[in-house]
């Protein structure tokens, strides 16, 4: 049997927001990332390009949040099973760290190529 109570739209509303306000107070690339999109989303709003180019940008901006939040559930659940080293815990957190990495590369990569069509 799952450990999980019955579905309730506002306790997991509350759920989700406890852990984005955990992200928050104990994750640095958490904070630094916020603080990235948080100052982007306005370049999104008011910068002169296509719908779809602000799509693409607001996706892969909000992509690499998901990733890092990824990241961390992924870290916390393997210290959870071990604190001491293990090959598949150091493996699994590396590759949730693989997929920030790629989801920043992605993010880079579709802000150059719209930002140098525009200028």
């Amino acid at each position: 049997m799952r450990n999980q109570p019955k579905y309730n739209f506002f306790k997991n509303t509350s759920y989700a927001l406890k852990g984005l306000v955990d992200l928050i107070k104990t994750e640095t690339s958490f904070k630094i990332e916020l603080i990235i999109t948080l100052i982007l989303l306005p370049v999104i709003i008011f910068i002169d390009t296509t719908l779809t180019n602000k799509a693409l940008m607001f996706i892969t901006l909000m992509g690499m949040i998901l990733a890092e939040t990824t990241n961390s559930a992924i870290e916390r659940v393997v210290d959870l099973v071990t604190l001491e080293h293990h090959d598949m815990a150091g493996r699994a957190k590396d590759v949730g760290s693989a997929i920030v990495f790629l989801s920043i590369f992605i993010f880079v990569i579709t802000w150059l190529i719209i930002l140098i069509d525009i200028f």
